[in-house]
């Protein structure tokens, strides 16, 4: 079930693009698309723990890595459509020294690429303790990924004022129940 709701995104986005409703710029319309979807699944993926957290049940940690997955498969095709729809595959060096939001939002990609590669069960029982550590990187990745998609924000910031104040919700949680070392990636806590 987690999987198709996850899922829901690309269906809606590859039935929009089957019935060529995506308007009058459709790979500017697929990249926000995957970007919004990518981003949106990071957050539900972050609100797995305080929902432990409050319902006592252990499943949401079940479904967290799913999600995260989920958020980093629907990034992948975000930065494919960007390079592909956006930019074109040629002078990626021009347009990164241009467009700060585009240094911000690599960045956030490349944080996600450790997460998702240690992401198996065996993976976790090789890090051990310090798998938790570096999957901790979740947190600067979803405020890195937040000034990614608010720098881009043309004139209306509302949707990433209250995705903002969702993610400043859900770090202030952590700090409540972790002090400020359950937020540091490579730090105990």
């Amino acid at each position: 079930m987690v999987a198709f709701l996850a899922s829901v995104p690309l269906l809606v986005l590859v039935i929009n693009v089957a019935g060529q409703s995506l308007g009058p710029d459709p790979g500017q319309e697929v990249t926000e698309s995957l970007g919004i979807a990518a981003f949106q699944l990071l957050i539900v993926t972050l609100c797995m723990t305080p929902l432990k957290h409050w319902t006592g049940w252990a499943g949401w940690i079940r479904v967290r890595r799913m999600l995260g997955l989920f958020a980093f498969f629907y990034t992948v095709l975000h930065v494919l459509a960007f390079l592909q729809f956006i930019l074109g595959w040629s002078d990626l060096w021009a347009t990164f020294t241009k467009r700060p939001y585009i240094v911000a939002g690599a960045l956030s990609f490349l944080m996600l690429i450790p997460l998702a590669l240690t992401s198996t069960k065996g993976m976790m029982k090789r890090l051990g303790k310090s798998w938790k550590q570096l999957h901790k990187l979740i947190y600067p990745i979803a405020i890195v990924a937040w000034v990614h998609f608010i720098w881009q924000a043309r004139s209306d910031i509302g949707e990433m004022v209250v995705y903002g104040l969702v993610i400043s919700g859900l770090l202030a949680l952590r700090w409540k129940w972790s002090g400020v070392r359950g937020l540091i990636p490579f730090t105990r806590g």
